[in-house]
């Protein structure tokens, strides 16, 4: 096996046992959240089906973060 290869196998192991800051997962996750939510809902006023407000977004991008949340965990 080269120097290469082992730094690969240490770097693959790194990764695998890291479980990464749980605040970062928070910030992307609400980040995302609020993003997915603004395109469903301009989609879903676009068809007539939700009218584009910021309550409106609001709503789906929290239950997209609890959703998104409860699916992450283990």
């Amino acid at each position: 096996m080269t120097e290469s290869d082992a730094d690969r196998d240490g770097f693959r192991e790194g990764l695998e046992s890291s479980r990464g800051d749980p605040r970062v997962l928070a910030v992307l996750n609400a980040l995302f959240s609020v993003l997915f939510a603004v395109m469903i809902v301009q989609g879903a006023s676009l068809i007539g089906a939700l009218e584009y407000r910021m309550t409106t977004v609001a709503g789906v991008a929290v239950g997209l973060f609890v959703l998104t949340y409860v699916m992450a965990r283990r």
